[in-house]
């Protein structure tokens, strides 16, 4: 059996320990051969292979980024195909390169994708990644706690900076839709106001905020996910930039706080942008054995027939869900986790 291994959508803490679960698990136990995929669903849309080993995943474990490459290229809108020409040239080229089963390595757009695939007939298999953690199938995506573990750093040292020279320090993390990675550094951090996009905030509630600390003598740090947005829509950042999936290219709420909280409090506010430092470096530990289990649940799957689903941890456990429940709603921050936190937020 062959089998084909491809990563997409942004790069992500953990990919490449996936890759090397589910090459020495296929290899080793099951006598599976792998072909690697370059850059998402271009490889398999474009025929684009590299040769997938024991030899060529050793040393992988502790590397940040994905060895196979990754892109946000959509074959259901490829140029000049469609959704149905995009289908097609991808089961032709599996069939023309003798590959048997796909693992699909992603998030809610990659698998999204596999999900459509499975439905015409593709053996696919997914595994769930996103730094976001916005799958709803699984507790946890690997590539999560080590985002929230560097947001939780920065923040760390932007206090001593805060306090010394008496700013207000805004800190914009990733998080397009779902708040978890703003909630959770902001929380082990000590922010004094988190932002998220599941609640649409004050930018007058947040800047008394911002007052009220400065009176304590203490400089308040703001975390804001990106996705964040005011209730006023007259303060709301916008593009019209696009990628292949439709998602908006998001950025610019951190410094409209900068400014915001600068113009209403009369006190310097300066913004620092994580953005991609979130993505890179070595995988945490939790990270790491996640990603791992992953990997080997994912080819005992394909060993098994068990196409169409998703592997997924629920509690200490990993199970396997429909690929189309998988990717049927995001994870988002629930109300009740606001109540638990309720003074961090604006």
């Amino acid at each position: 059996m062959r089998v084909g291994v491809l990563t997409g959508g942004g790069d992500c803490p953990g990919l490449n320990a996936v890759i090397r679960a589910v090459v020495r698990k296929g290899v080793q136990e099951y006598g599976l051969e792998f072909v690697g995929f370059r850059d998402g669903w271009r490889g398999p849309l474009e025929g684009d292979t590299v040769p997938l080993d024991i030899q060529a995943v050793r040393g992988i474990l502790p590397r940040g980024g994905t060895i196979l490459g990754s892109s946000r290229t959509n074959p259901l809108k490829s140029p000049g195909s469609g959704a149905r020409n995009g289908i097609e040239r991808i089961k032709d080229n599996l069939a023309g390169l003798g590959v048997d089963a796909l693992i699909a390595i992603g998030g809610e757009d990659t698998l999204g994708v596999a999900a459509r695939l499975g439905e015409q007939g593709v053996p696919v298999v997914g595994v769930p990644k996103t730094i976001d953690n916005d799958l709803s199938a699984t507790d946890y995506t690997f590539g999560f706690d080590t985002a929230v573990n560097i947001a939780m750093e920065a923040i760390d040292r932007l206090h001593t900076t805060a306090e010394s020279h008496h700013r207000a320090l805004i800190v914009e993390v990733m998080g397009r839709h779902a708040g978890w990675i703003a909630l959770h550094a902001g929380l082990a951090g000590g922010a004094n106001v988190i932002l998220i996009p599941e609640r649409p905030f004050d930018i007058e509630r947040v800047c008394a905020y911002v007052q009220h600390r400065f009176q304590t003598r203490f400089a308040p740090i703001v975390v804001v996910a990106e996705g964040a947005h005011p209730v006023s829509e007259e303060l709301a950042t916008s593009t019209e930039m696009l990628d292949s999936f439709g998602h908006v290219r998001l950025g610019g709420i951190g410094q409209l706080l900068a400014d915001e909280i600068e113009k209403r409090t009369g006190k310097e506010a300066r913004c620092t942008v994580l953005g991609h430092i979130q993505r890179g470096g070595t995988p945490t530990a939790f990270d790491r054995v996640l990603a791992t289990r992953f990997g080997v649940h994912a080819v005992q799957a394909v060993h098994e027939e068990a196409f169409g689903v998703m592997v997924a941890l629920r509690g200490t456990d990993i199970i396997r869900v429909p690929l189309a429940e998988a990717t049927s709603q995001l994870k988002l921050v629930p109300p009740q986790r606001y109540a638990e936190a309720e003074v961090f937020f604006g």
